[in-house]
């Protein structure tokens, strides 16, 4: 057991997945004697976890390692996650790194800064074929929700994507197992939890169950007041488990599913599972079955052979769905993916132009959403932090809310009356008895 009170920071790239690992990480480290600080602070050991979804997330991590590395240059700089696996040497090779690992070692980083005694950089990277081991995360410190990991990996191999190159093949904990960890975030007081995973509604292949398995299972947990489900597939989120959802007094109206492209052609190439029909059959059930639900949709642009033409098709698509909001993606050519060699590659000007106009879209639904949802009744999970003495949560249906702060409503759900769009863009409200 370490008794000098040694320090340790944390930086997470990338999605919630990432920092659901980085908080389980971080509590090692709290158990073995270290005193957790922010990254801005001097520590002994800092810990980069990283994304490389796009050639942006790479850059952003190169200039996190050399921050570290200013703030303490004797400080020991870990690096783990899906960019360490894909480019170990690559981040070996900068100034000040310390220990790379792969997926196979990245939640056993503790024992690997223990043993670390040298100045030379450890690189412990695997065949990510070997990698078949589920570990279990969820987050903690924010004590109104967490992010509960429950599933990792993926099978699809989209074309553009290197996912399964840096988590390899899709597994999970069993439902017995994923309850459990539930359970301990619902004895730490947090009101909500989030489902996330790489592709989450894939849970039970390695553990012959099933993703409505668990959301049934997950109901039934005492002590966790509310439950949203992050992204998953729309060939994957089944007429089951919607009408389950639409009937639960935990899982909330809230749904985001990744569209990618509104062009069926785009969709082809990109070894999509679906079709703009399937999309449209998915958002068309939802809003049977729960007519408030929040939906938001991921789509890319830019995707090589995406012309003026298909780009319109999906403008179209998007304007006649009913979606409440679009997370838009820039397409970034990653290594060893198909669409390297794929012909039609898009001016960064297209790109600039198509991202933007799908971001006003965005605000447009957006606030269409929240002004549909006027002189409604609600309930909110209200957050602790605290801006210009306004305190914000968000509704079931993730409509965000903002009012004067008080302590006394953080971590509370309180029923609300919505009652107008803010100069903010958040919706202010009118408490209920």
């Amino acid at each position: 057991m370490i008794t000098d009170n040694k320090k340790v920071a944390f930086f997470t790239l990338g999605c919630k997945l990432n920092f659901s690992e980085t908080s389980t990480i971080a509590r090692n480290f709290i158990e073995e004697g270290y005193d957790r600080v922010e990254f801005n602070e001097s520590a002994d050991v800092y810990v980069i976890n990283t994304c490389s979804v796009t050639e942006l997330a790479d850059k952003k991590c190169r200039q996190i390692i050399k921050k570290a590395n200013k703030l303490n240059p004797e400080a020991k700089i870990a690096v783990v996650g899906c960019y360490s696996q894909l480019k170990p040497e690559e981040i070996a090779a900068i100034n000040g790194v310390d220990i790379v690992l792969g997926a196979k070692d990245k939640m056993k980083l503790i024992e690997h800064i223990e043993n670390h005694k040298t100045d030379e950089t450890e690189v412990h990277s695997c065949n990510i074929n070997e990698v078949d081991e589920f570990a279990p995360a969820f987050s903690m410190g924010d004590r109104t929700r967490s992010f509960l990991k429950v599933q990792d990996g993926c099978d699809y191999y989209c074309s553009y994507c290197t996912i399964p190159f840096a988590r390899g093949k899709s597994r999970n904990a069993s439902v017995a197992e994923t309850i459990q960890k539930a359970e301990e975030i619902a004895k730490n007081g947090i009101k909500e939890v989030i489902l996330t995973g790489v592709n989450i509604g894939d849970f039970g292949k390695s553990t012959g169950e099933s993703f409505f398995d668990l959301v049934k299972e997950l109901d039934k947990v005492e002590g966790i007041e509310r439950i949203r489900i992050s992204s998953i597939e729309p060939n994957l989120l089944t007429d089951e488990i919607l009408e389950f959802v639409s009937k639960s007094n935990k899982f909330l109206p809230h749904f985001h599913i990744p569209l990618q492209s509104g062009s069926d052609s785009i969709l082809k190439l990109m070894r999509r599972k679906y079709d703009t029909l399937l999309f449209s059959e998915r958002i068309k059930k939802i809003k049977s079955l729960i007519p408030d639900a929040f939906i938001g949709i991921d789509v890319i642009i830019g995707f090589p052979g995406e012309t003026d033409e298909l780009f319109e098709e999906t403008l179209n698509f998007l304007k006649q769905s009913d979606c409440s909001f679009l997370h838009v993606f820039t397409y970034s050519e990653r290594p060893n993916t198909r669409t390297v060699k794929m012909e039609g590659k898009v001016p960064n000007e297209a790109k600039t132009k198509r991202s933007r106009i799908l971001h006003d879209l965005s605000e447009r639904k957006l606030q269409d959403f929240y002004k549909q949802n006027i002189d409604t009744e609600r309930s909110v999970l209200f957050e602790g932090n605290k801006k210009e003495n306004k305190m914000f949560g968000f509704t079931e249906n993730y409509i965000k809310v903002e009012t004067v702060f008080n302590k006394e409503l953080v971590n509370s759900v309180r029923k609300v009356k919505l009652s107008n769009v803010l100069p903010s863009g958040n919706v202010g409200l009118e408490y209920l008895k």
